[in-house]
């Protein structure tokens, strides 16, 4: 009968069972994620998040007591040279078991263990904090309408600045183009001007020989005159 055990022994005696979750941790510390059931899964993970919290303290004592668990210089160097500044500042749940599905040849509920915090895809998603607003009063509602209200301006400003930008545009164009136009419009002013000035040059020539003419006949007069 099975009263009061919670271990999961998988099938394997003691020392098969050890060995397996031996090397499944080294392949989640070098990998950061692997492929399994989910009945491995669940254990490897309470066999797995101690040393993980262990190796937060880079000394000599906690190196030999994670070497002794993984018995692989090369899965501790790298748990404590790369893993370890990662989970600095989280305090626990360092591992996230994703299910995928049933295996073809048994049936096995399968699933996907990683370490949180080398999935950049969940990670990014996860930055967005969303603020959520509550009826009841108190310092929570408050640092949320704080925040509310910093958005507010914010959007408010970068939308002034935008409209101010989208105004000043067209103005500049059009103070750039109007002495274009005033220039195009005096120009045909300057073509007539010669015109008006040729009708009198003819006028006066034509005008010079009637004034011979009546020279010509005071002359004739004059010599009748001095004649009789």
């Amino acid at each position: 009968m099975r009263h009061g055990n919670k271990v999961n022994h998988l099938g394997r005696k003691t020392g098969h069972r050890k060995a397996m979750l031996q090397n499944m941790a080294c392949s989640l510390i070098e990998h950061k994620r692997i492929n399994t059931t989910i009945a491995k899964a669940k254990t490897l993970r309470v066999f797995i998040e101690p040393l993980l919290t262990k190796s937060k303290t880079d000394s000599t004592h906690s190196r030999r007591v994670v070497f002794s668990y993984l018995q692989s210089k090369e899965a501790v160097t790298e748990l404590f040279r790369e893993v370890a500044p990662k989970i600095a500042t989280r305090d626990g749940g360092y591992t996230r078991i994703i299910r995928t599905g049933y295996r073809l040849g048994d049936n096995a509920e399968m699933c996907m263990i990683e370490l949180v915090d080398f999935n950049e895809l969940y990670n990014n998603n996860a930055g967005k904090k969303t603020t959520r607003r509550s009826r009841r009063g108190g310092k929570a509602s408050e640092g949320a309408t704080t925040v509310a209200t910093e958005e507010t301006t914010t959007a408010v400003v970068e939308e002034t600045t935008v409209a101010e930008v989208v105004d000043e545009t067209p103005v500049a164009e059009v103070v750039e183009e109007a002495p274009v136009a005033e220039v195009v419009e005096e120009t045909p002013v300057v073509e007539e001007a010669p015109v008006v000035e040729e009708a009198p040059v003819a006028e006066v020539a034509e005008e010079t020989p009637a004034a011979e003419s009546t020279e010509d006949a005071t002359t004739a007069t004059e010599e009748e005159k001095t004649e009789e």
